[in-house]
């Protein structure tokens, strides 16, 4: 028999096509973008607590009031998960993070020239709050899909972007405000913000096939010869399906036969494999947005755990220079406090990467250790009265949160959640569930503040919330191995009741069905 193959050659923008995770290759190039959109993105969240006291005095208004800004920002980014999840599989995760850098250019430097904190709720909280959302879940989604080995390693080295963003935009963006301006600096940081653009472009998409080898028939006797032809349309269309090539083995397709002859000694038969790039056969359709993970009760209790940690993410960044400061800390000094906190998170995330990245572990038990510890940390910042209090405070939470920021979305594609099949429909409906946390925790923070005048209270909030999220975190593992075995015993006793007793010559007449039966099923 013989093997034509005949490739063509896919333009640099197609798909990535592998016959099995790459743990490299193109992930490398998608983990140095995804580096510099955590950068451009939650660095800049995190790093807006430097134009606090400007738009408090600018605009004339309190602490809750100004919170909202970034409150409406985190909320939309999470609340419109499930569209840019739908969009992803629809456009292709390139064409969406580049609409989303866009989107956060255009609404940072239109805040430049609000005239009031209303605008900045449109500006900054829905239409860059919108872009966040388009650039990030796509790329961290795609990065999952390029890694296995090293996915929790990677991703979270490659996380440490918004870290390196905040310890040196804090301190830069307190410099550039003293030269022109909170405004200016405010369209500054917009228009960097655009390059996000450039980094969407690089994400080329992947496809995972598995190889798959095709073999030509060997002489048999004539009479299994005869039932092969008679079944061939039948087979061929099965496996050309299955594999995404087209078998032709039939004598009719041989150049110079006109009909079967299944009594002749030789092979007539010739088998030619085409493997065409713009002439694949169908494929299932793939659902826009799969819902199916709301059934899971392990995904649900991890969902709450979001819910709630959501809470304690956002919060401390945005108050603790506004708490030094309240403390007779200078203004230079607390910009330090911040860049503090950011460099010990880049050796959270970098640790944590690397210890979730050793066989065996449980990771769902090290993020719970290190969620704990995080609690622990924002109970410690009402304790601090002085700079180095402040500063040790700053370091031991950063670090902590750089091990459950840098981790958690990741954690989706581990079997103990959902799985990395599941991934970007859970992701997307992960990040919506903590839409409504994002969307509370900083107003009620400043609720507390603006009540209490007091900023430790902001942290007794977020650290109240951490523990409620420690709590749900502590039961995905259980409800995942419940679930688990309930589905075993289900398919043990379904599989003892659907075997039929079948005669041992109706096997052998349909071995062929049976067998491509199976493929089909796979």
């Amino acid at each position: 028999s013989k093997m034509t193959v005949k490739a063509v050659k896919m333009p640099c923008t197609a798909p990535n096509v592998y016959t099995k995770v790459p743990d490299g290759g193109w992930g490398w190039t998608v983990a140095f973008a995804f580096f510099f959109v955590e950068a451009l993105t939650y660095g800049i969240i995190k790093s807006f607590g430097v134009f606090f006291n400007d738009l408090m005095e600018s605009f004339d208004e309190t602490n809750s009031r100004i919170s909202w800004i970034i409150s409406i920002c985190v909320f939309v980014q999470s609340f419109t998960a499930p569209l840019s999840t739908v969009l992803s599989n629809r456009f292709g995760h390139r064409f969406v993070v580049m609409a989303g850098g866009v989107l956060i250019s255009t609404g940072m430097v239109t805040a430049s020239f609000a005239r009031n904190v209303v605008d900045m709720y449109v500006t900054i909280g829905v239409i860059s709050g919108l872009g966040y959302c388009l650039s990030f879940l796509p790329t961290v989604t795609i990065l999952s899909q390029y890694f296995d080995k090293r996915r929790s390693l990677v991703t979270a080295v490659a996380s440490t972007g918004e870290c390196f963003a905040v310890f040196s935009f804090a301190p830069a963006i307190t410099a550039l405000k003293e030269q022109i301006g909170w405004r200016y600096s405010l369209l500054s940081v917009g228009v960097l913000q655009l390059s996000i653009v450039i980094c969407g472009s690089l994400l080329r998409p992947i496809i995972i096939k598995e190889e798959e080898e095709v073999k030509a028939q060997p002489p048999e006797e004539p009479t299994e010869t005869k039932y092969m032809l008679e079944n061939e349309q039948t087979r061929t269309s099965i496996e050309s399906i299955d594999s995404g090539v087209e078998i032709t083995t039939s004598p009719s397709n041989v150049p110079g036969k006109t009909k079967a002859e299944p009594k002749s000694e030789e092979p007539k038969e010739h088998v030619q494999t085409l493997i065409e790039n713009d002439s694949t056969p169908p494929e299932p359709k793939t659902k826009l947005l799969d819902f199916s993970v709301m059934r899971d009760c392990s995904f649900i209790c991890y969902a709450f755990f979001g819910l709630f940690a959501t809470l304690g993410f956002f919060a401390p960044s945005l108050y603790i220079i506004p708490l030094s400061l309240s403390l007779g800390i200078s203004k230079d000094h607390s910009a330090y406090i911040l860049s503090a906190m950011a460099i010990a998170e880049v050796f959270g995330r970098i640790s944590a990467g690397w210890v979730l990245n050793r066989k065996p572990i449980r990771k769902i038990y090290i993020e719970l250790i290190c969620v704990v510890l995080l609690s622990v940390a924002l109970f410690a910042f009402p304790f601090a009265s002085e700079f180095w209090g402040l500063m040790t405070c700053s370091i031991f939470f950063g670090f902590m949160l750089g091990t459950v920021a840098g981790t958690h979305i990741p954690l989706l594609a581990e079997d103990d959640v959902v799985g990395i099949e599941k991934m970007s429909s859970a992701a997307g409906v992960y990040v919506f569930i903590q839409s409504l946390a994002g969307l509370a925790g900083p107003p009620l923070a400043g609720v507390l503040v603006d009540t209490t005048q007091n900023y430790s209270s902001a942290f007794y909030s977020c650290a109240a919330g951490m523990v409620l999220g420690a709590v749900f975190l502590s039961l995905v593992r259980p409800c995942k191995a419940g679930l688990c075995h309930r589905q075993q015993q289900c398919a043990e006793e379904s599989a003892a009741e659907a075997v039929p007793d079948l005669p041992d010559d109706f096997i052998e007449m349909d071995i062929g069905k049976v067998e491509n039966s199976g493929k089909g099923c796979d």
